[in-house]
């Protein structure tokens, strides 16, 4: 059985669900979840598809000549692309990758985003990884930068000249108003806002800073901030909403969380005193993701809505999370791995022969509508969707 990218999309993935229900049957087959794919289906495989199609991306802007703001959808791509190429050894195309961003760290212009919001912060969790790979220093500095400022007292942050007061800057403001101040009080970053965003965009900045450095303040920022999120936005079923007003459990905003905590616990150290809490949350969300999947290993746009629409990105974040967790012993491999593995294996089922991946939905600010989750658009090839798709080709790879 082979990917290619005239054969039909839903068909295929119906099939993709059918071989991995059936796998699973079989004797003995939970000593080893994660290899012996089919053909066709393996993640080395299909993460190269997908690496290959970002980098024939990144190649298009380049010649286009477009210089506009580096976008959070495009970063965490390249971070999963990046990760993807070391865990299956493809310097060749770790080198392209790295060798692309170098224009970017180097022009100090509106193609690096102000360091003013979550969404625009996560930079650094690319920039950090660049350094990993590299050891490029510029790297590491706007690495840094991008993390310290999060935690940056207002006044010095005006100080430093970064910006003044609410003055808009690429359409976002910076944000000192008195909640800013609240937050920062009980030792929190200044850009909380209790959207579930932001747990893999602030936790990311800060985490890979930590693993660049070694600095434990990074990690423990981190860990005080996802606890602040759990406590606030975790239901008694594990979900989350998209927001304390927003009372829907969407699909991709929840993996933002699973993905985040996946992140933040890999490399937690054992001390923390916050580890036992995000553990506890982790877990308590795994239980109910394995509950809600679809017989075709599908997530759903809504996760708890059944009819609604198999969504791809969610999917992708959710295999990430739990194949992490098999993988490190946070989760019981004979429970989970069967799970994730027949996710993987449905995810496969949406992408194309040149790479893209199908069925995820566009870009999605918060709104208290049912019907607004359930109709947002369905797009093929959106970086959302492609890099869940190399963050759970990294975890099966590793």
């Amino acid at each position: 059985m082979h990917l290619t990218k005239n054969l039909p999309i839903p068909n295929f993935a119906a099939i993709a669900g059918a071989v991995c229900l059936a796998l699973t049957s079989l004797p003995g087959f939970a000593a080893d979840h994660f290899t012996d794919w089919p053909e066709g289906f393996s993640p080395k495989l299909v993460g190269t598809r997908a690496t290959d199609r970002f980098i024939a991306k990144l190649k298009a802007r380049a010649e286009s000549g477009k210089k506009g703001e580096i976008r959070y959808p495009e970063v965490i791509n390249w971070y999963g692309a990046l990760t993807f190429a070391k865990a299956n050894g493809l310097e060749d195309r770790a080198k392209a990758l790295i060798e692309a961003a170098d224009p970017l760290f180097k022009e100090e212009t509106h193609v690096m985003p102000p360091p003013n919001h979550v969404d625009r912060n996560v930079l650094g969790s690319l920039a950090a990884e660049i350094f990993l790979q590299s050891g490029s220093q510029r790297a590491l500095e706007i690495a840094k930068n991008y993390a310290d400022i999060q935690w940056l007292p207002t006044g010095e942050i005006i100080s430093k000249g970064a910006a003044e007061a609410g003055k808009p800057q690429g359409g976002l403001s910076w944000r000192f108003d008195e909640d800013a101040k609240k937050y920062m009080e009980q030792g929190l970053t200044w850009q909380t806002r209790f959207w579930i965003d932001d747990m893999y965009m602030i936790t990311m900045a800060q985490g890979q800073v930590f693993r660049a450095t070694g600095d434990r303040k990074y990690i423990d920022r981190a860990a005080k901030e996802m606890v602040a999120y759990l406590d606030k936005l975790q239901e008694p079923n594990g979900l989350f909403y998209h927001a304390p007003d927003v009372p829907f459990f969407w699909g991709r905003g929840i993996g933002w969380m699973a993905a985040g905590m996946a992140e933040l616990l890999t490399s937690l150290p054992e001390d923390n005193p916050d580890r036992a809490r995000i553990l506890e949350g982790y877990r308590k969300l795994m239980a109910t993701l394995k509950d809600t999947q679809g017989k075709d290993g599908m997530w759903r746009q809504l996760v708890d809505d059944p009819k609604s629409w198999p969504e791809t990105s969610c999917t992708g974040m959710f295999t990430f999370a739990m194949v992490t967790g098999v993988k490190k012993g946070w989760l019981d491999a004979d429970v989970y791995g069967p799970v994730a593995r027949n996710a993987w294996i449905a995810l496969a089922g949406y992408v194309h022969g040149n790479g893209d991946i199908c069925e995820v939905c566009v870009g999605t600010d918060k709104k208290n509508s049912r019907e607004y989750y359930l109709k947002r658009p369905r797009v093929f090839g959106d970086m959302h969707g492609q890099a869940a798709l190399l963050w759970s080709a990294t975890a099966l790879s590793r």
